[in-house]
């Protein structure tokens, strides 16, 4: 993002006295660690939810600009947080091959000390979800019990997704979007649209005079596709400490991963590959 010039550069106060212990709250990270239990096991098994949660972070704060970025016709900046984010991805999807690690009979000794949290009750998950664009209303409601918390998502849930100000900059591109999905209502499930896949189609036949929608297709596509790596790697995980048991808080475990990977952020993009 570009500086205005007119605006005065403020120098940070730098503490000299300032450690990287100090820089980076290394005692608060570090000690965040708190396992309920006697098992050597359960130590990974918070690192490595902790550590997807940082990363989970970073990508809503990437994800975010990018959407606002693109509201505000900057494009290049918008796909280079995109491309950032496909690197998060990549380092979540390993994360799985970690946990891996951890057999059947490790986790069962563990399972107990982990009560009934869940997964399911991540909220960091629910805003890439909504950020992305994929909006159900009905997943706030285990987030009712902290408003704080069940605020910001009703907000995201209630705003424009990164989808939705990609096809609006379609429209200020002069392509033929359908007027009800320019100004509608963010929070609702957005069906897949024959005249938004048209119009990707046409970037796609005209690559040259359309380089960065192009460009732009091409990185939410890598986006839809890591992130199904992700639900991926999650459910053959599941599959391999727990089996078909149901989950932690309640979860059917395998079923509801399964289902995830039905779910698309993105639909005509993947659609319009079969017409073009």
């Amino acid at each position: 993002m570009a500086l205005d010039d007119s605006s005065p550069v403020v120098a940070p106060t730098i503490r000299p006295d300032l450690s990287y212990g100090d820089y980076l709250g290394l005692d608060q990270v570090l000690g965040a660690q708190h396992p309920r239990s006697d098992q050597h096991d359960e130590m990974l098994f918070i690192i490595i939810h902790q550590a997807s949660e940082l990363w989970m972070k970073l990508s809503i704060h990437e994800l975010a600009a990018a959407r606002d970025r693109i509201a505000a016709d900057d494009l290049p900046s918008a796909l280079k947080m995109i491309a950032r984010v496909g690197r998060i991805q990549a380092q979540m999807i390993q994360s799985w091959d970690v946990l891996a690690t951890l057999t059947p009979s490790e986790y069962a000794r563990i399972r107990p000390s982990l009560g009934q949290s869940s997964g399911f009750q991540s909220y960091q998950y629910r805003q890439l979800d909504f950020i992305l664009g994929l909006k159900n209303p009905s997943v706030l409601k285990v987030h009712e019990p902290t408003p704080a918390i069940h605020a910001q998502l009703l907000d995201l849930l209630n705003s424009p997704s990164l989808y939705d100000e990609a096809l609006r900059l379609l429209a200020r591109r002069g392509f033929d979007m359908p007027a009800e999905l320019l100004n509608r209502d963010w929070a609702a499930p957005r069906p897949a649209n024959d005249q938004v896949e048209a119009a990707w189609a046409s970037i796609y036949r005209q690559t040259e005079a359309h380089w960065d929608l192009y460009e732009l297709a091409e990185k939410l596509v890598d986006l839809e596709y890591r992130f199904q790596q992700w639900r991926f790697a999650h459910l053959k995980t599941v599959e391999r400490i727990i089996g078909a048991r149901m989950g932690t808080g309640g979860s059917s475990g395998m079923s509801y991963l399964a289902r995830t990977l039905e779910s698309s952020f993105f639909p005509e993009l993947l659609k319009v590959r079969t017409s073009l």
